[in-house]
């Protein structure tokens, strides 16, 4: 995909400002199929109210949003290809372009940019601690360290890099 071809960084903020859009893109990243608009209908309701089922007056509210305002924006945009007539809905390949902007972490969790960041201080603080003789990590060459901490960092991207393939 070109640069031409990419979404403006304004756009992909206005569409993420939408919590129904931003459901509606974490909905269709964990299904690996078509979805029907009545199920992302039913699991926004459900979020929003708390409720499992949701009251039958909130699926329709959030149905008809979706399917007059959500979906045919983010269509037109090609984030997701749905379908009117079917009222199926998937992810499109520009989906990326939003996808990098999506990286949602719980509060008891850490970001990969916060974590690669520890695994760094980390290794460099053990490094240093080797080469000042400290117990137990003098025991292994600073080379071993720097080897050790490289390897976490590159299966750490590898992971990264092909759980994050589908999106």
């Amino acid at each position: 995909m070109s640069d031409e071809d990419r979404l403006d960084e304004t756009v992909v903020y206005e569409i993420l400002s939408s919590e129904r859009r931003r459901h509606t893109i974490d909905y269709l990243r964990a299904s690996d199929k078509d979805v029907e608009v009545n199920d992302i209908a039913e699991y926004i309701a459900e979020k929003e109210t708390g409720e499992s089922p949701p009251p039958k007056d909130s699926r329709k509210t959030v149905y008809v949003s979706l399917h007059q305002t959500h979906l045919p924006k983010m269509d037109d945009l090609d984030i997701v290809n749905y379908d009117t007539d079917t009222k199926n809905v998937t992810l499109s390949d520009s989906f990326r372009d939003v996808a990098v902007y999506m990286e949602v972490v719980p509060g008891t969790e850490i970001s990969w940019s916060e974590y690669y960041l520890a695994v760094g201080v980390v290794g460099l603080a053990t490094v240093f601690a080797r080469i000042s003789g400290a117990p137990l990590i003098s025991d292994f060459p600073a080379e071993y360290w720097a080897v050790f901490y490289l390897g976490v960092v590159v299966l750490s991207a590898l992971y990264q890099t092909f759980t994050r393939r589908s999106l």
